[in-house]
């Protein structure tokens, strides 16, 4: 605008004074304007779901069910589960030692076998781990068909969930009295009742099993020291001969045993010793 005064003109901007509330305006829109477009944006997408837009009656709840629970132990119960059958295992396998000793044929081949090597003069060879391992294996040999019989009669139902522990224990027991009372003394096992104070069994089948199995080491022990008597005999013949020879040819001082051996030792192999023995144990249990 301009305005005349005299001969000066005065031009004044009317916008000046507009000018700060216009960029207030501006400012205000900038800050305001993102949350507004960003509402406006959230209201239209909730308007358009149609989920939420609509109300849905709510649906009937479901029937109830019987639980399908099923608890059971080792899986099929007509048979021994796999932790019971290697727990019994382990147990066998810890009184096996006991077991070998006083209800098998070791303890009486493993005596014979110490006798002969004393008789002949031998004091470690052979050594006991040789003995003791044959007359394991010659105890495995000869307790092979007991073995197979307590397999069919009892291991194998059990196994097959056809006989319970109890039984099959029970049925265990059967070859094996068979075996034992067979090489079992009436004496022994009515000294070992003597001395339970208990009663005398009617029959061999009212003897008890803690009854029958000293009886049987007792007998097993017996035999094999006759057997080793039967061995000393022909050793202890050539132990005086030789003793004999010596006093005559006076040679006092020098030990008869020492002179003595090698002829024991060619006499053992001569007769095919080992053999021998071991043919006269295994046929004693046949």
């Amino acid at each position: 605008m301009a305005v005349r005064t005299g001969e000066t003109v005065t031009v004044r901007d009317v916008r000046a004074p507009y000018a700060p509330t216009h960029h207030r305006y501006v400012m205000y829109l900038r800050r305001y304007a993102a949350p507004v477009v960003l509402l406006l944006v959230i209201i239209m997408a909730i308007s358009a779901s149609p989920a939420l837009a609509v109300p849905v009656d709510p649906s009937d709840p479901a029937s109830p069910s019987a639980p399908l629970i099923d608890i059971s132990v080792g899986g099929n119960s007509t048979t021994p589960s796999t932790s019971l059958v290697i727990l019994i295992a382990m147990t066998v396998l810890s009184v096996a030692p006991s077991l070998l000793l006083m209800m098998t044929s070791f303890t009486k081949i493993f005596v014979v076998l110490a006798l002969t090597r004393n008789a002949i003069g031998l004091q470690g060879v052979p050594p006991n781990q040789v003995l003791a391992g044959l007359a394991l294996f010659l105890s495995i040999f000869i307790m092979a068909p007991v073995l197979s019989d307590i397999n069919n009669a009892a291991i194998q139902p059990y196994m097959s969930g056809d006989m319970s522990f109890a039984d099959a224990f029970a049925a265990a027991g059967g070859p094996l009295r068979v075996f034992m009372g067979g090489l079992t003394r009436e004496e022994d096992i009515a000294l070992i009742t003597r001395a339970a104070g208990a009663a005398n069994p009617a029959s061999f089948a009212d003897v008890p099993m803690q009854t029958l199995i000293p009886a049987f080491m007792l007998s097993e022990l017996r035999a094999a020291f006759i057997i080793g008597f039967v061995i000393f005999v022909p050793f202890l013949v050539i132990d005086l001969v030789v003793a004999a020879v010596l006093m005559s040819m006076g040679m006092m001082m020098l030990p008869p045993v020492m002179i003595s051996l090698p002829f024991k030792i060619l006499l053992f192999i001569m007769v095919d010793g080992w053999g021998l023995i071991i043919t006269q144990l295994v046929g004693s249990y046949r």
